[in-house]
């Protein structure tokens, strides 16, 4: 049963040695001694109480007609930001405890539809608007690898929750770096995908600008298969328009005949930090490059300089969308569903962390209506334009660089240095795949995760998950937390 992937579940199903209600009661037994026991990784917020009689109707579904669909009998952790019709949905905050929208998000009922089974909805950085992880609905979330550090986040409740394998799938949201930074955090596979690829209808929006949903995997294929089953059309969210043109890939296709033989690869070296404390993490991801490199890919280090903390304060929207697009998002739902409808009253009522304070008293004083935004905006397009000339003059078919300059921080710091603001001002696509571990001490066994971030322009996703897949096999870098033991 230890760290099962889509592909062995399937397999063990249809040799009749293994059911649905098998699997879900074997990670219902797994939150139960680490979660809030054990090492207490306080990663759920929600357990599915539907969750075994939807086992049982998908086994007899299984002996009767077959599968039903891609992810059949497949349980999932859901960050909490994801409506669902059978549950509260919380975004990890108080202001909204007991929220329920009667409705699953497009991506929920995709889901379902593809047999999927929502096992628990996870924890996240309240309303998904930083690092950490820590919410005024269940408090702070461990890393498994490191009790003393944060699992990055937003999505770190799904990350930490992946890694210590209470489920198989696991769905982030990502505005800045929130599905990639869990992953590179837990030595775990993150795709955030082409803006439009995948539907926000029905999830608390954060910044409908930057806003995407993604998938937490352990390994590249799993994350694969399902990103093939969560990506497509939504006519709520007009933006999945352009994934129309893309339809019905199947991005685990073909992974077998994955390989970085004749990749060229550039190396953002800009994206590499220069202080001490960055040292570490840039010789492991040196390291994993010189793997690609011993694998066949071509490798050349990117000369032009993106400064990531310019991305941060001067081209990134996510603090100026906030205020506006969720107070939108709240008072779009019927008044007697939540007791708040705008950030600006939750801000009022104290309903909110105190580690958030600063946050969002900058979003209350932000909007979408102002000359800066629209600069603001237009750096985005100009951004876009660079790096896409970067990858037309190297000739590249992907861009490679750590997605944290330094490791994942303590519990009660925030995250310094992160990377992956570059394709969530551009849109585009990326990958973060396990590029090794920090040298090990007292408070980590294994090491710290490290992830590196493989990216490309707009609908490169199977290059990028084929690329991924190649170094994947290659390296198989990943490990299991030692914190929760099989």
């Amino acid at each position: 049963m230890r760290e099962l992937t889509i592909a062995k579940v399937h397999q063990l199903m249809q040799e009749k040695k293994l059911t649905a209600v098998d699997l879900v009661e074997y990670y219902l037994d797994r939150i139960d001694k680490y979660d809030k026991k054990g090492p207490k990784l306080n990663s759920i917020i929600l357990i599915n109480p539907h969750a075994v009689q939807e086992a049982k109707n998908l086994d007899e579904k299984l002996a009767n007609e077959g599968f039903v669909g891609p992810l059949h009998g497949i349980p999932v952790i859901l960050k909490d930001n994801c409506e669902t019709y059978d549950m509260p949905t919380t975004a990890g905050a108080i202001s909204l405890k007991g929220f329920e929208s009667k409705k699953d998000a497009f991506l929920v009922k995709q889901l379902r539809e593809a047999g999927a089974i929502i096992l628990a909805k996870s924890n996240l950085h309240e309303f998904a608007i930083w690092g950490e992880t820590i919410s005024s609905i269940q408090g702070q979330t461990l890393n498994p690898y490191d009790l003393t550090r944060t699992p990055g986040g937003s999505s770190g409740g799904t990350g930490a929750a992946i890694a210590a394998d209470f489920g198989i799938v696991g769905i982030g949201t990502d505005t800045i770096n929130s599905v990639r930074s869990p992953s590179s955090a837990n030595s775990l596979v993150g795709i955030r995908p082409t803006i439009g690829c995948v539907s926000r209808g029905g999830i608390v929006p954060y910044s409908m600008t930057q806003d995407t949903a993604g998938a937490i995997c352990r390994t590249v294929e799993d994350a694969a298969r399902t990103l093939s089953v969560i990506a497509g059309y939504d006519p709520e969210d007009e933006i999945t328009a352009w994934d129309f043109p893309h339809r019905h890939v199947d991005y685990a296709a073909g992974l077998d005949k994955s390989t970085l033989v004749g990749k060229r690869i550039g190396v953002l070296r800009s994206f590499f930090g220069k202080e001490e404390i960055n040292q570490e993490v840039n010789a492991v991801v040196n390291a994993a490059i010189n793997q690609m490199k011993a694998a066949g890919a071509i490798v050349m280090d990117i000369k032009e300089d993106i400064n990531s903390a310019w991305l941060t304060s001067d081209v990134s929207v996510h603090l100026d969308d906030f205020s506006d697009h969720l107070t939108a998002y709240l008072q779009a739902l019927p008044a007697d569903k939540v007791a708040v409808h705008s950030l600006k009253e939750i801000y009022e009522k104290g309903l909110y962390h105190p580690v958030d304070k600063e946050n969002i008293e900058t979003a209350i004083k932000l909007t979408t209506h102002s000359p800066e935004y629209d600069k603001k905006i237009l750096r985005q397009a100009q951004v876009r334009n660079s790096i896409m000339k970067i990858i037309a003059d190297y000739e590249l078919d992907a861009i490679v660089y750590l997605h944290q300059q330094q490791l994942v921080c303590k519990v009660g710091s925030s995250q310094k240095q992160r990377n992956g603001v570059l394709c969530s001002v551009t849109g585009f696509p990326s990958v973060v795949v396990p590029a090794g571990f920090s040298k090990p001490d007292a408070d980590s066994v294994t090491g710290v995760p490290i992830g590196m971030e493989i990216i490309g322009e707009p609908w490169s996703e199977k290059r990028l998950i084929m690329i991924a897949h190649a170094f994947e096999q290659a390296t198989h870098y990943r490990k299991s937390p030692v914190t929760t033991p099989f």
